[in-house]
């Protein structure tokens, strides 16, 4: 234990980028962070420094991990089967385990923190609908866990509590597994997945920590129109093609058709693989390029039935998407387009309208797209930052219908969300921003709304 703390802590020591070294804040916490980490070994250690002496402390932390080094080097010599495992390569500390996203993407610490499996982002969020008070909501707290078996065999893991409260069976509440799979690392170009996924379709899905995207809430396309947060049981592949492509392919549950309806189009259909069906699992496969250093694009297929609960009807859904996100200089946009396909729609508002009493009226094609240009306001050699931002979304869960029905213009919507982003750390995030709803009815009104909120993850 000791060995390997001590491991922790030179590797730490080594890798701390000379930029660090000028900025006494940062210097300060990783002081501190060390000092808490070498109280393990010795628990009196550090304890009558002063917060101000910065070299003294750290003169006292590479002296203390000397003895320490030096003390294990005079402990018996290993067996034979100890001194085999210590010719193999040995895996940096954290390495594999240090999370690009909650999407389970892995990457070796190449800066000077190095991040434990164990992870986690919340976010507290004050709505306002026009007309209406402020309400409160602690949205989620979310931990992640990981673990490595071996160099070739990674878990990582996500559970979910939101609205700060869970009640049985009513929708107040909900505490839900996002994630939990395992990785059998192979090659870079091909590796295999198990397990609870997050479905890689936009941008959001898979990246959907509250520092990593503009607005106190979520896009709307990739809320009713691509479901959030939509994971699914199954098993695939992943792999980095080279020069900058990357794929994930996967077979998953499928969707719920019982569920679908003209407000959320698909995405009451999510099951998580709870009472689903893998007779006619879906297909889901994404490619990404990120080949120049500021662009980013992608590009998503999702096909598979959605009728085990509608006995006689079993429609297809697809969906296809196009995502791209890019920054020059101070300057980023990103944008999306997603379009949903469902195959018997009628048959199957039909069906739902006599199992239910109430048809559904699920449209045969939902479409959807955004546009989000930002604009970092303060120089790059702050340690803040803000952004000031707008968003246009138009989202349609009514595009076409099935012969024979028409569409709830309330459903043909878009939007307009500006706000700003400031971040006094790059994990935390202070956000505000004005909603300007707007619908096709000429009866049902849109509403607009303020949002307030703070984010963070770690």
């Amino acid at each position: 234990m000791v060995n390997m703390i001590c491991r922790c802590l030179l590797t730490v020591l080594l890798i701390l980028p000379p930029a660090y070294a000028q900025n006494v804040i940062d210097l300060e916490r990783r002081v501190s962070e060390l000092e808490a980490k070498m109280r393990l070994v010795d628990p009196a250690f550090g304890r009558d420094s002063r917060a101000s002496d910065l070299v003294a402390r750290l003169e006292m932390l590479e002296k203390k991990l000397g003895e320490v080094l030096a003390a294990k080097k005079t402990e018996a010599q290993p067996s034979p089967a100890e001194a085999t495992a210590a010719s193999q390569p040995a895996q940096p500390p954290g390495q594999g385990l240090v999370p690009v996203s909650v999407s389970g993407d892995y990457q070796t610490s190449t800066g000077g923190e190095t991040r434990l499996p164990v992870a986690g982002y919340m976010d507290f969020h004050l709505n306002k609908d026009s007309g209406d008070p402020f309400r409160p909501d602690f949205h989620r707290f979310v931990l992640l866990f990981g673990h490595s078996f071996s160099d070739r065999i990674k878990f990582w893991s996500e559970l979910e509590v939101e609205h700060a409260l869970v009640e049985g069976g009513e929708e107040t509440g909900e505490v839900a597994l996002e994630q939990a799979y395992l990785d059998f690392l192979i090659k870079p170009a091909f590796n295999i997945r198990a397990g609870m996924m997050l479905v890689p379709f936009g941008i959001v899905n898979e990246r959907h920590e509250p520092p990593s995207f503009n607005g106190v809430e979520r896009p709307f396309v990739e809320t009713v129109i691509i479901p959030t947060t939509w994971r699914e049981l199954g098993f695939g592949f992943t792999g980095d093609l080279g020069k900058g492509f990357r794929y994930r392919a996967y077979l998953t549950s499928s969707l719920d058709a019982s569920r679908f309806n003209a407000e959320a189009g698909i995405t009451e259909g999510r099951t998580a693989g709870f009472d689903s069906s893998f007779r006619n699992p879906a297909k889901m496969v994404r490619l990404e390029y990120a080949g120049m250093r500021r662009l980013t694009l992608g590009t998503s297929l999702y096909s598979g039935h959605a009728g085990f609960n509608t006995p006689g009807v079993n429609p297809r859904v697809t969906m296809a998407g196009f995502d791209g996100r890019y920054n020059y200089r101070r300057f980023d946009v990103r944008g999306l387009f997603a379009n949903t396909w469902v195959s018997q729609a009628g048959e199957l508002n039909r069906r739902l309208e006599q199992q239910f009493g109430v048809n559904p009226n699920v449209a045969r094609q939902m479409r959807g797209y955004y546009l989000e240009p930002g604009v970092h306001v303060l120089p790059r050699r702050t340690r803040n930052d803000v952004i000031l931002f707008t968003r246009y979304e138009k989202y349609n869960t009514q595009h076409r219908m099935p012969l024979g029905y028409l569409p709830l213009p309330q459903f043909n919507r878009s939007s307009w969300i500006t706000g700003v982003t400031y971040k006094p750390n790059g994990d935390v995030a202070i956000k505000f921003d004005y909603v300007w709803n707007r619908n096709a009815s000429q009866v049902v009104g849109a509403i607009n709304g303020i949002n307030l909120g703070i984010g963070w993850w770690f």
